[in-house]
């Protein structure tokens, strides 16, 4: 079909999707844009000055097969009648990275993990910055990087991807690629197999050569269980909190507060990297901290510019960020922690007594590694959701106090009367949002502006 040799279909219209879009038009292509969906207003605007071809609220089949390629949303799944039919025709389908990767020589530094992957994206991204890089930022975190490749002024671009933007890609090749951990989180989309998302997570790794490298958590049960790096002709970086004679760690915590750097690069000596003067708590920000410490000093931050770098950063919001301190009590907004696992993270980062609000809608949680760290550490838990019953059964035996509510106003209201001066109030709910609040932004800013309306 000659015709139609340079005719990009775009399936999904916002971030991503927009950005390929204008892409594929600066490079000659002819596009065509669709969305089962609405388009936002915002993207809408951009595609229609562009002069770009686009519909709404459909998919019309006939006009989308006749692509030579097509760059789909990372939201759309395999199952989706649109992708059955693509995949039915043999017509290509890559995600926007790896549509982008093709018209830039920049060099890429690819985040993914469960979880830590937009605190790790964004401090990567600052200690470069700060450092003195060009340095663009894409990705899952909300930038395109098709958008950004139009112009091109970047050296280097700090990605964070996730399991579904992997999905997608054929021959996006990471110069440093970082791998967080594995825990099972939107195994739908992976036939409920822990080892199919693992393998997803994995692909970040699958194109790296020699002088490329890859950073990974050795200390992650499922990153050692599912990565082979037997016959990886790439740097291996892994990183753990503590000395361990069973890896040769490229870095790991002498103590609390230092990073002991050891790279397997020329002339490259020991060094130390100090933490202390980081906002970041928990030891699963030391991980985050230990990941983004390592893939600056293989770019070539010194140590003296990454503790500088470390002092002035700031986290994305909702990520155990300190909302207010009131009669000695903290008030920390941690709404993104929609799992398990980053609940622990939470309750083990906090070193004072916690009222903690958790709740929601349950994503099939198993709470057994959480309760001992309840027991421990939470004086009174304020559960937050429609259905509460299985935070009770979970918890009503763990802590000493525990009472429910529906609404966000009482849960502060009543978290905020349990707590002493010098106790913590903690929303990480370990569960999803939707149950009473939009999403999980909706919930952390519902948060905020509660706690700051308290008067005593």
């Amino acid at each position: 079909m000659a015709e139609n040799a340079k005719y990009i279909v775009i399936l999904g219209a916002a971030e991503s999707g927009v950005g390929a879009a204008l892409l594929a038009q600066a490079k000659g292509f002819g596009v065509f844009v669709s969305d089962r969906g609405a388009i936002q207003p915002q993207y809408k605007e951009k595609l229609a000055k562009a002069g770009i071809e686009f519909e709404e609220n459909q998919h019309t089949l006939d006009r989308i097969l006749q692509a030579s390629e097509v760059i789909k949303s990372p939201g759309i799944p395999e199952k989706a009648p649109v992708i059955k039919a693509l995949r039915e025709k043999k017509i290509p389908i890559h995600s926007e990275i790896e549509f982008a990767s093709r018209y830039t020589k920049a060099r890429f530094v690819a985040i993914t993990g469960t979880n830590g992957k937009t605190t790790t994206t964004l401090l990567t991204y600052h200690l470069l910055k700060e450092s003195g890089f060009k340095v663009g930022l894409a990705g899952n975190i909300g930038y395109s990087l098709a958008e950004q490749v139009i112009d091109d002024k970047h050296q280097y671009y700090v990605l964070e991807l996730s399991s579904f933007q992997l999905d997608d890609i054929t021959d996006f090749h990471p110069w440093i690629a970082l791998l967080l951990n594995i825990t099972p989180d939107h195994l739908d989309r992976y036939d409920y197999s822990l080892e199919k998302y693992a393998r997803a997570k994995l692909r970040i790794a699958e194109n790296l050569v020699t002088d490329d490298y890859l950073i990974y958590n050795a200390d992650d049960e499922n990153t050692g269980r599912f990565l082979t790096t037997a016959f990886m002709t790439a740097f291996t970086l892994p990183f753990s909190l503590h000395h361990r004679p069973d890896y040769h760690l490229a870095g790991y915590y002498e103590d609390e507060c230092t990073l002991r750097v050891h790279l397997p690069i020329e002339d490259r000596h020991p060094d130390k990297v100090s933490i202390k003067n980081s906002p970041l708590i928990g030891q699963h920000n030391q991980q985050n901290m230990a990941a983004a410490i390592l893939a600056a000093r293989v770019a070539g931050a010194s140590p003296a510019q990454i503790e500088a770098a470390l002092r002035t950063f700031q986290n994305a919001d909702h990520r155990l960020q300190l909302v207010r301190e009131l009669n000695d009590v903290q008030f920390i907004d941690d709404s993104k922690a929609t799992n398990v696992e980053a609940a622990w993270y939470a309750l083990d980062g906090i070193k004072r007594p916690i009222v903690w609000i958790a709740g929601g809608t349950d994503k099939g949680n198993d709470y057994a590694s959480i309760e001992p760290l309840a027991e421990q550490k939470v004086k009174a838990l304020v559960c937050l959701g429609v259905d509460n019953a299985k935070l009770r059964a979970a918890f009503e035996a763990k802590v000493p106090h525990l009472e429910e509510t529906q609404s966000m106003a009482d849960a502060v209201r009543r978290a905020a009367a349990l707590a002493s001066p010098g106790d913590v109030v903690l929303l990480s709910p370990c569960c999803a949002s939707f149950d009473l609040f939009k999403n999980y932004e909706d919930r952390g800013r519902q948060f905020a502006a509660t706690v700051q309306a308290l008067t005593t």
